[in-house]
């Protein structure tokens, strides 16, 4: 490899890597808020923290990809303006063609990369992380209740059971204890079962067993009762996808799928690599400024480039699953003509226009 390839591939390499740890350190710090809070709520058991982290991390990798490549390399050519680099490579004959091997060399890769996490990893990603989500929704093993020890719900209530069926959803020997304002209430069961009450009500069973209410703190205002059953609610669920919704289909399954939303869904896959390598040429021509000139300037203008594209692409993807767009345009209408003036920008870059004649 060329002393310069080799010098340009390190320079774009360390930016660009240096661009994703930060957007990546930032993505997940929004991400792992947005579970908590599910959390908090009782919507994702405290057990599947870091695994929904991990997986849905993964399907927000197509766009963080795009960004931080785009970023790390308009960073990498404005200090190569700045310190006059670009000026010396100019002189010595050195234009877009010849910089478009060291270029393609970090850009293919990150590319195949956004391709793969786009029509495979992020499926892959959203259906482990729906399948887990819908059991854990029917098992109170994974809710948090274990045999033999004191659990602490998120809506405060204490349980504790002495014996769970394999599946989860059977108990035997319940004692319950929650306060809600200034009462006390007190449950013991013989067996408890878990049911359902439409899509995210869910309700504990408590058979054959003692309830006894009275005050949190001084007072005789007690009650006693002995029930045949008696049914408490859990935290609701959380909302899942059907199996057949086109967010959690395979990209084969999607090619043989005649649904708008199918092919609103394949679209969206196929987007981000070609955004990628389309906004991935553009840092050249964008990067391009004298060695006095503001640095961050073309950065911001490429970051708000990028914001726009990645709008376009969603609010296509609507209009494709609403029917507003015919199939076969898909967002070929976004992609192919954003392609077509990267690669021109690129290879007009530096090069001047013909001068006008005059009478």
């Amino acid at each position: 490899m060329p002393k310069l390839d080799r010098y340009l591939f390190r320079e774009f390499t360390q930016s660009f890597l240096a661009t994703l740890i930060i957007l990546l350190m930032v993505s997940v710090g929004g991400v792992m808020a947005d579970i908590l809070g599910k959390v908090a709520d009782g919507k994702v058991p405290a057990r599947l923290l870091l695994s929904q982290l991990g997986l849905q991390f993964l399907g927000y990798l197509p766009y963080i990809l795009p960004l931080a490549l785009m970023l790390g390399l308009l960073l990498a050519f404005s200090r190569l303006y700045r310190d006059s680099e670009m000026a010396v490579l100019t002189g010595t004959g050195v234009g877009p063609r010849r910089l478009l091997r060291p270029l393609l060399m970090v850009v293919v890769p990150v590319v195949v990369a956004v391709g793969l996490c786009s029509l495979w990893l992020g499926p892959w990603a959203k259906r482990t992380a729906e399948n887990m989500l819908d059991q854990a929704n029917r098992s109170l093993v994974v809710s948090g209740l274990e045999a033999g020890k004191f659990t602490v719900l998120s809506n405060g209530t204490v349980v504790y059971v002495s014996g769970i069926s394999a599946d989860g959803t059977t108990l035997d020997r319940v004692f319950m204890h929650r306060q809600k304002d200034d009462r006390l209430d007190v449950v013991t069961a013989q067996h408890g079962q878990m049911f359902f009450e439409g899509q995210k009500k869910r309700y504990l069973r408590l058979t054959d067993g003692f309830r006894v209410e009275g005050p949190a703190g001084e007072g005789l205002d007690y009650r006693l009762m002995r029930y045949a059953s008696n049914e408490s609610a859990l935290p609701d669920r959380t909302d899942t996808l059907d199996q057949n919704d086109p967010e959690v289909l395979s990209t084969p399954a999607l090619l043989a799928d005649e649904r708008p939303g199918a092919n609103a869904q394949l679209h969206a896959r196929l987007t981000p690599p070609l955004l990628a390598l389309a906004f991935a040429l553009l840092t050249l021509p964008l990067s391009r400024s004298s060695p006095r000139q503001a640095r961050y300037g073309r950065v911001m203008l490429g970051f708000l480039g990028y914001l726009v594209g990645v709008s376009l692409m969603f609010n296509g993807t609507q209009m494709l699953a609403d029917g507003k767009l015919p199939g076969l345009v898909g967002l070929w209408w976004l992609t192919l003509p954003l392609l077509a003036a990267a690669v021109w920008f690129y290879l007009r870059d530096g090069k001047l226009g013909r001068p006008r004649a005059r009478a």
